[in-house]
């Protein structure tokens, strides 16, 4: 069992301690199920009348929520950030794969950096480069000529198309699939023609992609994602996108072909974004936001309806079906008041 001791905590996350710090700690809990042994945290006050009744052994708070606690407490400007940052120092996640399984597919002229582990069952191409610490897992297909860079770690069924370049430090969830096809086609006369697509996806340093996301190949030019940028499950992101450096997106986004987004934007789940048009740096979208035109201006944008009772919902939208007859019975009334005023 992991244990490591309250004074060794409070100087790797930079915290002030307060009670004894030869306290060991085995785990981190939510303050309501937190017991003897365990970390917990607070940074809501909404949860403070939590405290009182808290059977945790010690907690991360702010200084200015210290008199309401009665165990040892780590003191920190963040807690929020301070609890990510225990997390990964109790992370007991095991590696994707250990080694070169023997069932693993290797191709000859595949170059492999030191300490690379590849899963049973995978798949790599000729001419792939997986740099140091590279860690692919079971049932995973590398296409040929994809670089993967230093300590970057893909999860179980992963697919990688050709030619697709992945940074360092990256993390890829189970059953994402990058370097597809784009939705690219010519129409000749009601048939479909195929445009075959010859770019390619070029994915930064410190990148992490949620289970089951797509990433389409570019149709001409590359699809690519920035440094630091956190991609959630279930994305859909087409050929050509370009997305900047520590955007974040949230779990089932569909993005356009040829979008380009700025930097530190947030795109809220759900999110519908039309392709062809660009939005720039620190947008923050809400969720189920449909973004049918570009963004120029900082700041935060909506566009779903919120939820309502059913009867409710239905006189709204019997009110936005008549919206273009109550404009013109408005109109109408402005200019019979306007001219009795004249």
């Amino acid at each position: 069992m992991f244990s490591i001791q309250l004074a060794d905590l409070a100087q790797q996350l930079g915290a002030q301690l307060y009670g004894d710090g030869n306290i060991t700690i085995t785990g981190l809990a939510p303050m309501h199920l937190a017991k003897k042994g365990q970390i917990t945290f607070l940074s809501d006050n909404r949860y403070l009348t939590q405290l009182a009744n808290c059977t945790a052994t010690a907690i991360i708070l702010k200084k200015k929520d210290l008199p309401s606690s009665k165990i040892a407490a780590l003191v920190v400007k963040d807690p929020y950030l301070a609890y990510a940052r225990l997390a990964k120092i109790l992370d007991t996640t095991p590696k994707p794969a250990q080694n070169i399984h023997p069932t693993a597919v290797v191709a000859e002229n595949v170059k492999l950096g030191k300490n690379v582990a590849i899963g049973a069952h995978s798949v790599i191409e000729s001419g792939a480069i997986l740099e140091d610490y590279v860690i692919i897992g079971a049932c995973c297909f590398i296409g040929k000529n994809v670089r993967i860079g230093q300590s970057t770690h893909l999860w179980a069924n992963i697919s990688l198309y050709h030619d697709v370049t992945i940074g360092k430090q990256c993390l890829i969830q189970s059953g994402t699939v990058i370097g597809s096809d784009g939705f690219g086609y010519a129409n000749e006369q009601g048939n479909w023609v195929k445009i075959p697509q010859l770019g390619t996806v070029i994915i930064g340093n410190n990148v992490e992609i949620g289970a089951c996301t797509t990433i389409d190949r570019g149709a001409l030019d590359n699809t690519i994602i920035g440094n630091g940028v956190i991609i959630d499950n279930q994305c859909q992101i087409a050929h050509n996108v370009i997305i900047g450096d520590h955007t974040a997106i949230a779990g089932g986004v569909i993005m356009g072909g040829s979008l380009k987004i700025g930097k530190y934007c947030m795109i809220g789940g759900a999110s519908v974004i039309n392709g062809h048009i660009e939005i720039c740096d620190k947008v923050n979208i809400t969720g189920m936001g449909m973004v049918m035109r570009q963004i120029n201006e900082p700041g935060t944008y909506s566009s779903g309806i919120p939820l309502q009772p059913n009867k409710v919902w239905r006189k709204t939208a019997a009110l936005v079906m008549n919206i273009n007859e109550i404009t013109k019975r408005l109109k109408l009334l402005e200019r019979k008041v306007f001219s009795k005023g004249n």
